[in-house]
Formats: C-alpha cells, structure tokens, sequence
C-alpha cells in the first residue's frame, strides 16, 4: 500500500470553499490579472465583482442553496465568471460539454434536476447552445423554456440572442438589482466546506452517463496541493485547454489558476496553429496536454526564446524520450506526470527530483491526503510490483453518483473507491496504471462509453443492435469501432450512420468505423462477446506503411 503523503504537509489555506477562497485573494491581491480572453482581462477584484453580479440574478430568479446550475459554451471570460457566480450563489456547477448534441444535453438536464441552464457563445457559424437543445427538448410552453424539460425553470442566453422563453445576459443582471449586496454575500459566505460544488458527467460502462458529486472542500484541497506540485504560481501564463466541461479544464485550469493568482488563457477551440500561437506570442510558462501535444511542441514549433517552464502529461505512460527531449532540448524545469479521475480527484503525481525513468513509467506517489493499494480479482493486496485494480482512500473519494447509491456502492465500499483501472506499486510507491478494467477508451484525451455510445446509436430509426469497441489509432490514440445489426427492412449504410452519429452526439464519440452486420457474437452468457468483436476490429484495421529509408 502507497501511503497517505504524511511526510508531506498540504499547507492548504483555511478557505474551505471556493466562494472565500475568491475573496481572500480579491482582498489580497485585488489587480493580479487571472483571465485574459482576447480584449478581455480580468483581475482578481474584477472577476470577485462580476461573479457577485451573476449571483445576485441568480438569486433573482429563485436560484437556492443547492440548486444545480448548467453552464454550456466554450472556454471563455463569461464561463469564468459564470461557474464562480454559481458558486457564490451557494449552487451547484453541472457543466455541459461543448460538443454535445441535443440528446445528450437534454438527458444530462433532466438527470440532474437543473433549475437554470446559462448557455455562452458559440463558434461562428455554429448554431446557438439553446437552438441545439430545443430541437430536442421541445418549444417553450411560456411556463417553461423547453416542454421536455419541466424541472428548467430559466435559460440564459448571450445578449443578442431573442430566443422564446430565454432570457439574455443582461436581463439576468438587471434582475440582480433587485438583490442586496448583503444579502449575495450573506448567501456566498453561508457556503460549506461539505456542501456541494459540482456534478461532473462522467463516462461509464452502463450506457448512461452518470454524475459525479464532489465538495467545496475536496475540490480546494486537492487543486491547492496539485498547484503546488506543479508550482503553479503567480505570474505563470497557463493556457486551459482542456474544456471547463471537463474536470481537468474546471479545476486545475479555473479553480487552481485563480487560488495561484496565476493567469489563465482560456482556449476555446484547439488547432495545430493555436500551439505555436500559444508558445510564441502568448509565450506560456505552464503547458498540460496529452504526449502528442509535447511531440508537436518539439517537433513542430520553434522554441527559442519560450518560456515554458513545466509540461503536465497526465498519461498512463509517457515515452523516456520524450521527457529527456523536453528537459534537454526544450529546457524546461520539470516534466511532471499524474493519475486521478472524476470519482477520485487527484490521486498520484510525480514530484521534482524523480529520474526520468520514474516520470516516463509511473503517475507517481500518492498526493498528500490520499492512500492507494493493489488488490486482486479477492480483494486482497498484491505483493509490491504485482497487477491489480487501483483502489484509492482519502479526502478525494467523490460523495457518491447523483441520484444513483446502488452504482455508488458497487465503487465506493468501506471508503475505499475502486477505481476499475489495474496498476501497479513500486518499492517507492511510485503507481503505475497499465490497463482499464473496465471498457472505457480514450479519444484525443477524452473518455468514450461503448455502452453510451451504442445507446445513441440506437436512436438511429434503422438500428437494432450496436456494439462499439476502442481500437489503437494513429490520430487519437484510440477510436471507436461499431458493428450494428439493421432492423428489419431497413438497409442502413455505413457512412450514412457515421453522418447521423456526427448530428446526434460528441465528435469524439463518433465511431470511426461502422459494420453492418446481421447478427453480433454472443458469449456462453448470451451478451455480446466483445472479446472477439476486438480481435475482428483489430484483425481490419488497415495495416501500417512500411518506414520510409532511415
């Protein structure tokens, strides 16, 4: 068993939540810039103001402790300034990922009970957030923004936007009006360590995506001491990649920038070009991504004169090259490597000092607060270097799934949080994760369902059955691969799904290939054999080209 970190100390401020942890630092450090979005920055005392604002309309609108409150649209000022109204309100964050399609944000509404949906600016040329839902969730009945929907009371929209049964983004402060400031901070500072902070979506093996219920008081523990690992500090230039939507994006881009004082560089869309954009002229001191971003930094950017300092790949295994080549060639002062999911916040991490060997091989020991064992199929611990399921104990374990204490039981049992992923532990406690239990698979950085995905699937009017798998892929890591069995009389065609899959759900979701069959494997059980649905897939994937001379 790793331990719990005791030798380290936290040092966590005595905030407990993140309503006054803003306001200590607003106090503080009143003119440290934290966002800078375009034309737009924020400092400190600006973004403390304009989420008060936000909180007041909120409020307004008969908003309560505890209400959930979606927020969906693209890395921006206004979702900043959003999510930390929210908060100060005393409600609960449940954002909504930008690539969401109207089924799945309507499914993640109606799960969750969410009172208020505040939705951003879209690309050009993409429909508005509230358009996508609506042809989902039906009209407006007058009473309520969307007929499917009888528990969202409000939507939000950006000024601008006259849609039926919203309301824009200045309408919502003007409502504030009607509020006190006494009585917004009276509401911000009655906010509990213990109460709710958010409900992340998270992927899972059921078909549904279920919501992960984390604390004020986890969140700000375990971000301050993943910041200080990282030494993410003031003056750092920290672009946020990954979407607010996702728990990297919200809580060690939004939450550990702003406890750092550092200033942060929301990206809402990531392009090849963005990286070079980033490096050069925004000259970045603290860049977390995928390897594949770190290849491209080396291999496509020119680097002299960048200031990056720390790169954070948060990989199961990160090449031993690809760390020496950051160190020497790119001359940064760390590479760091960590573990953690949405039911388990931060969880490992490696620290300065380790050897290139331990980065590249490991995610580290476990953060201070936290301890991690290996056990067998019997629950029992391994010897140290034997493989097993990662089960983790401590502060981090989320409260449970929303709504769900039959799943939440089957992970979380006397404390301890199976996490469904096999690893191993060193002699130094150094946890290395080797394999997924469980039959999630990653595209470009994001978590897929087969079982959701095959769900959406079936919406399509000429599909019986679907089963998906995740197969190795050059672009993204891995992709999806769906074999489906027509109703009868409809002849679906492949690429035709494969348009439909792009209309009705995430891109990431999109299965990269689609098979039709007439019928699917079935085990000795009668479930579908997704053991030789694999071997088929990986039996079709078209072969590599041969390397070219050298």
């Amino acid at each position: 068993m790793a331990g719990d970190g005791s030798a380290e100390s936290s040092g966590v401020p005595g905030w407990g939540t993140i309503p006054r942890m803003l306001r200590d630092q607003a106090a503080h450090h009143p003119d440290v810039t934290v966002v800078v979005d375009g034309d737009v920055r924020l400092s400190l005392a600006e973004l403390r103001a304009r989420a008060a604002l936000v909180a007041k309309g909120l409020m307004a609108l008969g908003v309560r402790r505890g209400d959930r409150v979606a927020i969906w649209g693209l890395n921006d000022a206004d979702w900043a300034v959003g999510a930390y109204g929210v908060w100060d309100a005393g409600a609960v964050i449940v954002p909504l990922s930008s690539r969401y399609k109207g089924i799945e944000a309507a499914g993640l509404l109606a799960r969750t009970g969410v009172r208020v949906l505040i939705t951003g600016r879209n690309l050009d040329g993409s429909p508005p957030f509230a358009d996508v839902l609506a042809a989902e969730a039906g009209p407006s009945t007058g009473a309520r923004p969307f007929a499917g929907l009888p528990e969202l009371a409000h939507v939000l929209v950006p000024d601008g936007l006259d849609r039926p049964g919203a309301r824009t983004s200045s309408a919502l402060l003007a409502a504030g009006s009607k509020v006190t400031g006494a009585e917004s901070e009276e509401r911000a500072l009655a906010v509990r360590p213990d109460d709710l902070c958010e409900i992340m979506s998270t992927s899972g093996t059921t078909g549904t995506p279920k919501g992960v219920m984390l604390d004020h008081g986890q969140i700000v523990r375990g971000y301050w001491d993943w910041a200080e690992i990282v030494t993410l500090r003031e003056g750092d230039r920290y672009p946020v990649i990954a979407p607010f939507a996702h728990g990297f994006g919200l809580n060690a881009g939004l939450v550990a920038g702003v406890m750092r004082r550092a200033t942060l560089i929301p990206v809402k869309i990531f392009t090849p070009d963005g990286l070079r954009d980033l490096i050069q002229r925004r000259r970045v001191t603290v860049l977390a991504g995928a390897p594949t971003l770190f290849h491209r930094l080396l291999d496509e950017v020119d680097l002299s004169g960048h200031q990056v300092r720390v790169a954070i790949c948060g990989a199961a295994a990160v090449p031993a090259e690809l760390v020496r080549r950051l160190l020497r060639e790119g001359g940064l002062e760390r590479v760091i490597n960590a573990y953690g999911l949405m039911e388990g916040t931060v969880v490992s991490m490696t620290r300065a000092g380790d050897p290139v060997e331990v980065i590249a091989s490991s995610t580290g020991r476990p953060v201070p607060g936290i301890e991690v064992k290996i056990v067998d199929d019997d629950g029992e611990e391994v010897p140290t270097g034997g493989r097993g399921e990662i089960l983790q104990r401590g502060y981090g374990v989320m409260r449970g799934y929303w709504g769900e204490p039959d799943k939440t039981a089957e992970v979380v049992r006397d404390g301890w949080l199976h996490t469904g992923d096999i690893g191993t532990l060193d002699a130094d406690g150094n946890l290395a994760v080797v394999d997924r239990k469980k039959e999630l698979f990653i595209v470009n950085g994001f978590n897929v369902s087969p079982a959701e995905v095959e769900s959406l699937l079936l919406r399509h009017p000429g599909l019986a059955q679907a089963a998906v798998v995740g197969v190795p892929d050059d672009r993204s890591g891995e992709a999806g691969r769906a074999y489906v069995v027509p109703r009868p009389g409809a002849a679906p065609d492949a690429a035709e799904i494969i348009n439909w899959a792009r209309g009705n759900m995430s891109n990431y979701k999109v299965p990269r290939q689609v098979t039709v069959v007439d019928a699917l494997p079935v085990n000795a059980n009668g479930k579908i054999d997704k053991r030789l649905l694999r071997a088929r897939a990986e039996e079709e994937r078209p072969a590599r080209p041969p390397a070219g001379p050298g």
